[in-house]
């Protein structure tokens, strides 16, 4: 569908400009676009190699253990069918711990790694259980402490204050989880009841 209403804008923008006599504009805008989507490109690509090895050496330094240590009671409270010393449970903390560092990237491979540790526990294969469910609606509203991507597309797209949102982002990623998790919970307990 969202293909279906991309190729839409497009062709109206084109009819458009055709319409007007000015069909070079859309060639113009074309151009210009694909020059700022590199120009950003490489800006951000600094910006993320930066918190990349910031996360790094936060890592080495044992921030990121300690993190996993923070939140490690929580993790053992939303994901009580994942046997504590289980490899499952250390990529998802380590994948909590990129996304409250505002690290989706680095975020991603603990997410793929912890979705193929929880289908070895998952008794049925052909759906997914409660505890993949569970760290899906986890990590697709994750807190965030520090959004660092988001703050390097503001500072490659030239913002006076690229940290700004700092605040907002904590409050409205705070507020995502905390009804991502309700309803994770809700929703299974009225799939239960419907059976």
């Amino acid at each position: 569908m969202i293909n279906v209403i991309w190729l839409l804008l497009l062709v109206t923008g084109i009819l458009t400009a055709a319409f007007q006599g000015r069909i070079e504009l859309v060639t113009e805008a074309a151009m210009e676009a694909a020059k700022n989507g590199v120009t950003i490109a490489f800006e951000i690509i600094g910006v993320m190699a930066l918190w990349l090895g910031i996360m790094k050496i936060a890592e080495k330094g044992g921030l990121i253990e300690l993190l996993a240590k923070v939140v490690q009671p929580f993790t053992r409270l939303i994901f009580p069918t994942v046997p504590k010393d289980h490899p499952a449970m250390g990529s998802i903390i380590m994948n909590m711990s990129a996304n409250i560092l505002g690290l989706g990237n680095a975020a991603t491979p603990f997410g793929l790694k912890a979705m193929q540790e929880l289908q070895e526990l998952n008794p049925n294969k052909e759906v997914a259980s409660d505890a993949m469910c569970t760290f899906l609606a986890l990590n697709t509203s994750s807190i965030t402490i520090l959004p660092a991507t988001v703050i390097a597309i503001r500072v490659a797209a030239g913002s006076a204050g690229p940290t700004d949102i700092v605040g907002t982002t904590i409050f409205a990623t705070t507020m995502g989880t905390i009804v991502a998790l309700s309803l994770d919970r809700l929703l299974r307990g009225l799939y239960r009841g419907g059976r």
